[in-house]
């Protein structure tokens, strides 16, 4: 005892010892947890901010950023499933369950793989563009899979002899044998439903195979390619040894899988033992079996199809064919009474009717709407039971619609397709409705997924509990009965399986012994026929329940649409025609995208993203074509009509032509597929935006109307259009200065100036807009030119004034004019002491007349008419050089406005030396500080360009030899008084329909009389006129009369002649405001030739100057001297 204390006391003694080290861990680990939960909480705070608008027992289809699985599922094999006391039933459970597993395995394999594999190859690469070699290459990408295809027919074909001969072993009629267990009532139903499966799997290979033309051909060029391999080996660079096995693969893989034999293959198997194991074709009592099977199972069959409650009896029917077929291969006896019955059945008629749609809509509709009603109600605890039973009967409902509908458009649209007969329009959108239910059903399924999931799992376990409840009353039933058989033994066992099997999760392995239990179960009545049905109810309902997300998958898929997919134009149609149902295109989308999963099997390919890239290009094209485009031609034409409803246009009265309601297409969600979300309204809204900005760029006197079009897009269809920016009046640019110097002949006839806003307007046009010229687009315009054709563009001005001033002088020279000029200037000499020292307005009236007499031109003009248009072009000539200074100064003064200060520019080009940097870096600051240094004199100075135009002309106007033009001054009062007829002529026809010669301005005028008194030196001769004076005083003079007369008058009450004297009122008002507007524009022109000073003043002014320089100069030299003699 001591030396076991001894040997167990020093560990144990020192993990008793307590050194405080545990509490330290436990701290540390508890601080770590700690920081692990705040981590974890944060981050799903952050994720539920990224949700959160679609965080909710509501889960959109296509934003699943976490999916439910809701298949029971659990870690338990079938040998720890099947455990009881009776060992010989446990090895034929086993045995039973283990082959059906290994079936549904192949199923699955069949339909998923293989199927599709096979379906798909050839597509992706449409005919035309198909290159020579490419169909050899597809189907050297193909051989493996054909291998892998082989390997999977042979499993079939040995899993198919396995469950024949465990069936046969079972039920032998080899009376010397003992039989394993007592088979009188036991029929393994369950056994031949899962090798009907099997076939029909073999069957569907077999159709695929056979139909498929283009794998046919593809393998007879592979075969051809290969031949000229064999010829020559090295020129492919493949080693001949390695060819024979290749050679005799393939020879194995077309006898095995093409020449559409498997199904063929697999019933004409030898399956008699030869080395004397199971005897089958002898064996009379599997025969019995195996018809009795057959039979149960066309009663089955037959009863539910083309019925409401129909599921899988179509799938099944193919199977029974099967299992008859290998029935008789075997057997070699046919029941020719049962063959006429199985025969009949396909002359059953799938009749769909249009009718049938309505009713199907409305059920589906009505479905959804208890599927809604009854998922947000709270569950009660009194009625738990009541309300489960309720939940499980309208999910099945749900799942029986979504058969229906997938059995009436699979049968309708493949009859059509094999008959190769063309369906109606009607019918085509009549089965793309069904499909569009079929996908509502499977998204209101998984809309209430949170609610589905929890209703399920408690459904199950109700149906269980119902099973175990019938189970355990016929077990009572067979415990009581005293009598002791080795049958009864077997029974007990199997009704003691299914209840521990039940007791557990509901997983497809648990059902499956379940129902191999109740086969063997059911026999000596342990059940009365009222328990059994409704046992067999209760366990269809559990299958039904615990795949429901599975099974509602299944039924909805809509893969098949990838073989129809010509009817998807016809049905985006029909969309745009009823566009109040647009949200239906949800739906259709759902079912397109359910080909995607399938086509990922496709290897015929590089990769399967060929084919998928294909197919989403092909279906943005329909869709693009058959309902964007159209849908934004529409809503562009609406905005079009509505916007010129003041036009002649075509009847729009909805009550007669009809209206389609477009804005339900802008009120839909994106509709997702593929990595793309289809956003209808952003797409129309990005065309109606590129088509307004582009067709305003080209038009933008349009500017207007798009902006229009724009506003009533927003509040009609609830688009958000993007504001184009573009300038609504005007270009920036404007006309370009060149253009305008080369044909400065053209401009100044064709424009209109304005003193006030330094901005020419153009006189007419053919369009529905008047261009104008402002100092900003000449600025821009010199800009884009540079500052050099500042002056290019005067001296154009230069050639073009002295030819026109050809043309005045040789009009002033005229004996008419120069006659009447020399008798007016004696005439005011000798009566301006008399008035005032004023030029008489009657003068200046006769002047005007006397000269339309002497002739008018074709258009009516007289020749003072066409002296003042000259004069006009003149002053629009020196308005435009006045427009070039200033857009020269805007520029310059842009351009300088990142200099920091004007007064102190850093020297670059010094700084650069100091620095010793490179010869092109001293050449880039040299010209750097003569661009600034250019700048800055052209921004503070500008040139005096109005002086130039001056001095250049001057000398020649004021010379001896132009003595005729002094007359000028004389002329100026009648041409003012022919002006001011001319503007309130054109001022008037603004308010005319026929805008034809109207003008707002015409300050060119003003412009040219200041500009040729200052050539002539006349300012202070026709001062001395003081014209306007004389002008004010006679209309004031007049005015005055006519309130006169109306005082008088207004005592007569004469209506029509106090009328006509408002009007007199009213005309010598806007005479009188006419004068005035020129006169202050003259006065405001001459400012810029400096009214102020005569010639002589200014000669002297420049003497002066020129003498002060010349002092400073001396003096600057004498001081330099001076400095160099103190040096």
């Amino acid at each position: 005892m001591a030396a076991t204390t001894e040997t167990i006391s020093p560990d144990w003694e020192f993990d008793r010892f307590d050194d405080g080290s545990q509490k330290i861990h436990a701290e540390v680990q508890l601080k770590n947890y700690g920081k692990f939960l705040e981590e974890y909480t944060s981050q799903l705070r952050r994720i539920e901010k990224a949700l959160d608008d679609s965080i909710g027992d509501v889960w959109d289809f296509s934003l699943d950023p976490v999916a439910l699985k809701l298949v029971p599922y659990e870690q338990s094999s079938l040998l720890e499933l099947i455990r009881t006391e009776n060992k010989v039933l446990n090895k034929v459970i086993t045995v039973y369950a283990a082959l059906c597993c290994e079936i549904k395995k192949l199923k699955y394999e069949a339909e998923t793989k293989f199927y599709n594999g096979l379906l798909f190859y050839g597509e992706g690469a449409p005919e035309s563009s198909i290159v020579e070699g490419d169909s050899q290459i597809q189907m050297g990408r193909f051989v493996s899979f054909l291998q892998e295809l082989s390997c999977f027919v042979t499993r079939c074909y040995e899993v198919v002899m396995n469950v024949v001969h465990q069936l046969a072993a079972l039920y032998t009629s080899n009376r010397n044998e003992s039989k394993i267990i007592e088979t009188s009532g036991v029929h393994f139903l369950t056994m031949y439903e899962h090798l009907g499966e099997l076939l029909t799997v073999l069957l569907t290979l077999d159709e695929i195979i056979e139909n498929h033309a283009t794998l046919k051909d593809h393998w007879t060029m592979y075969k051809r390619l290969l031949k000229s391999v064999h010829h020559n080996p090295g020129k492919f660079g493949i080693q001949e040894d390695k060819l024979k096995p290749f050679e005799k693969l393939l020879l194995k893989l077309e006898s095995q899988l093409l020449d559409g034999m498997l199904f063929q293959g697999c019933v004409e198997q030898q399956f008699d033992s030869t080395n004397g194991g199971v005897s089958v074709s002898k064996n009379g009592t599997f025969a019995e079996e195996f018809a009795h099977n057959i039979r149960t199972i066309f009663s089955n069959v037959e009863v539910k199809l083309g019925e409401a409650s129909e599921i899988d009896q179509r799938d099944r029917y193919v199977g029974l064919c099967g299992l008859f077929v290998l029935y008789f291969h075997i057997f070699r006896t046919v029941d020719k009474k049962f063959y006429k019955s199985l025969l009949d059945v396909c002359k059953k008629k799938c009749l769909f009717l249009l009718r049938d749609v309505q009713s199907f809509y409305v059920f589906v509709s009505s479905w959804m709407m208890k599927m809604e009603s009854i998922l947000s109600k709270e569950q009660k605890t009194e009625k738990f039971a009541e309300d489960l039973t309720n939940r499980c009967n309208v999910f099945l409902q749900g799942f029986l619609y979504a058969c229906s509908l997938s059995n009436i458009i699979k049968t309708t649209m493949n009859l059509y397709m094999s008959m190769q007969k063309p369906m109606t329009k009607t019918s085509v959108k009549a089965l793309c409705r069904l499909v569009e239910l079929l996908k509502a059903i499977e998204h209101t399924f998984h809309r209430r997924s949170m609610v589905v999931a929890d209703s399920v799992c408690h459904i199950a376990q109700h149906l269980q509990y119902q099973a175990l409840a019938a189970i355990a009353v016929a077990k009572k039933r067979v415990i009581s009965d005293k009598k002791y058989s080795e049958q009864r033994l077997d029974v007990l066992s199997a009704l003691v399986l299914a209840e521990n099997t039940l007791n557990g999760p509901s997983t497809r392995q648990r059902r499956l012994v379940v129902a191999l239990a109740l086969n063997v179960g059911t026999q000596m009545k342990t059940f009365k026929d009222e328990e059994l049905l409704p046992l067999q109810l209760v366990m269809k309902k559990l299958d039904l329940i615990s795949e429901m997300r599975e099974r509602v998958r299944a039924q909805c898929d809509c893969c098949f649409l990838y073989w129809h997919r010509a009817v998807f134009p016809i049905y985006l149609d029909d969309v745009y025609e009823n566009a109040v149902d647009a949200s239906r295109l949800h739906y259709m989308f759902s079912a397109l995208w359910s080909c995607v999963p399938a086509m990922m099997h496709a290897r015929h390919l590089e990769s399967y993203n060929i084919l998928l890239k294909c197919y989403d290009k092909e279906i943005m094209e329909v869709l693009t074509e058959h309902l964007l485009d159209k849908l934004c031609k529409e809503i562009e034409k609406d905005l079009r009509l509505s916007v010129h409803t003041h036009l002649q246009l075509d009847e729009r009265n909805p009550f007669k032509t009809g209206m389609k309601d477009l804005a339900h297409f802008f009120s839909l969600n994106s509709i997702r597929f593929f990595d793309r979300f289809i956003d209808i309204k952003a797409y129309v809204t990005h065309y109606l935006d590129k088509t307004f900005y582009n067709l305003t760029t080209v038009a933008l006197h349009d500017w207007a109307t798009y902006s229009e079009m724009r506003n009533l897009a927003t509040q009609r269809y609830g688009l958000t259009m993007t504001e184009p920016h573009l300038p609504s009046q005007t270009l920036e640019q404007g006309l370009d200065v060149l253009e305008i110097m080369r044909n400065i002949h053209v401009f100044v006839s064709r424009y209109l100036y304005n003193l006030n806003n330094q901005i020419f307007v153009e006189r007419t046009s053919n369009n529905k807009h008047l261009n104008t010229i402002n100092i900003r687009h000449i600025a821009n315009s010199i800009r884009t030119h540079g500052t050099g054709i500042m002056s290019t563009t005067v001296n154009f001005t230069y050639q073009f004034l002295r030819k026109k001033f050809y043309i005045f002088s040789q009009f002033m020279y005229d004996e008419h004019i120069k006659s009447r000029l020399i008798k007016d200037i004696r005439f005011f000499r000798e009566v301006k002491d008399q008035n005032d020292q004023k030029y008489p307005f009657e003068r200046a009236e006769k002047f005007n007349r006397g000269i339309r007499k002497l002739g008018l031109t074709p258009d009516g003009q007289s020749y003072l008419d066409q002296f003042r248009q000259l004069i006009s072009q003149i002053g629009n000539a020196m308005g435009y050089v006045r427009m070039i200074r200033s857009g020269g100064l805007h520029c310059c003064s842009n351009a300088i406005r990142f200099v920091p200060d004007l007064e102190d520019i850093v020297n670059f080009e010094e700084l650069v030396k100091e620095e010793g940097l490179s010869e092109e870096t001293q050449k880039a600051a040299r010209q750097l500080d003569f661009v600034l240094s250019d700048l800055t004199r052209n921004s503070a100075e500008g040139t005096e360009y109005f002086k130039m135009l001056v001095d250049v002309f001057a000398p020649e106007f004021r010379s001896a030899k132009n003595i005729h033009l002094r007359n000028f001054y004389s002329i100026v009062p009648p041409l003012t008084l022919n002006f001011v007829e001319h503007s309130i002529n054109c001022k008037e026809k603004l308010n005319k329909k026929n805008k034809v010669g109207a003008a707002f301005t015409d300050d060119g005028f003003a412009m040219g009389v200041a500009y040729i008194l200052k050539l002539l030196d006349q300012y202070r001769e026709f001062d001395s006129l003081h014209w306007f004076q004389s002008v004010r005083e006679k209309y004031m003079k007049e005015k005055r009369a006519v309130s006169k007369q109306q005082n008088v008058q207004s005592n007569n009450q004469d209506e029509k002649l106090l009328q006509t004297m408002n009007l007199t009122q009213k005309r010598l008002d806007i005479y009188l405001q006419e004068f005035e507007f020129l006169y202050f524009s003259l006065s405001s022109a001459r400012i810029f030739f400096r009214a102020d000073k005569t010639a002589a003043e200014e000669n002297l002014e420049k003497k002066e100057k020129e003498e002060t320089s010349k002092a400073s100069n001396d003096t600057l030299s004498v001081n330099s001297a001076a400095d160099s003699v103190m040096k």
